[in-house]
């Protein structure tokens, strides 16, 4: 019960003891108090989960309307990865839908094999160097897997990154492209099972 209902059950018995030293006793009168009482205090709860279940429907259309960026997508693959662009304060730029972006997502799994370092680039204090890194991973404008050529390409932080094709197979820097062309609404998401290390 919630603290009004509280308050309002606690005057009824108030007025229920005051009305028993009337007359009869007052316990009709008692009774009636009570029950009005309750009655008033389901009808607040009602209303109550109403507005929640509205609330909760309202946040639910409006999470399916919203675009999917490479941020959204990226976070699917990899949490870990969707709390470092946090982190980096990273997540307003790549989900702007007026720019195309190529992202390179690390798995959890990627990340976990260096939680070490993760750790120690998610500290506040290193926050420019955890942007290096996340920029790494980023190429400005959409890259499908067809578009990528063997060589090297200059990602959105200025470092290389080397692209190599083999028997339609796609590795970046030595990590493998394990999941392709996850098409977003600002560009595309390969997913890779290795963190990508500026200047490795």
């Amino acid at each position: 019960m919630s603290k009004s209902n509280l308050l309002l059950a606690t005057v009824a018995v108030a007025l229920g003891a005051f009305l028993f030293g009337c007359g009869d006793g007052g316990q009709a009168a008692r009774e009636k108090a009570t029950a009005d009482s309750m009655a008033l205090a389901m009808q607040e709860d009602s209303i109550r989960l109403a507005d929640e279940a509205q609330a909760q429907q309202e946040a639910a259309a409006e999470a399916a309307n919203a675009p999917r960026t490479v941020v959204t997508v990226a976070g699917e693959s990899a949490k870990t990865l969707a709390a470092a662009i946090k982190a980096a304060d990273l997540e307003s730029t790549l989900s702007d839908t007026t720019q195309k972006f190529t992202v390179f997502a690390p798995t959890d799994a990627a990340f976990a094999s260096i939680q070490s370092t993760v750790d120690n680039l998610l500290k506040p204090e290193n926050k420019s160097k955890l942007q290096d890194v996340l920029k790494h991973h980023v190429i400005a404008g959409e890259f499908k897997a067809s578009a990528l050529k063997s060589g090297e390409i200059t990602t959105a932080g200025g470092t290389k990154l080397r692209i190599k094709i083999t028997g339609g197979k796609v590795t970046v820097n030595g990590a493998n492209v394990t999941t392709a062309d996850v098409a977003t609404t600002n560009g595309v998401v390969h997913v890779i099972d290795k963190v990508l290390v500026p200047g490795s």
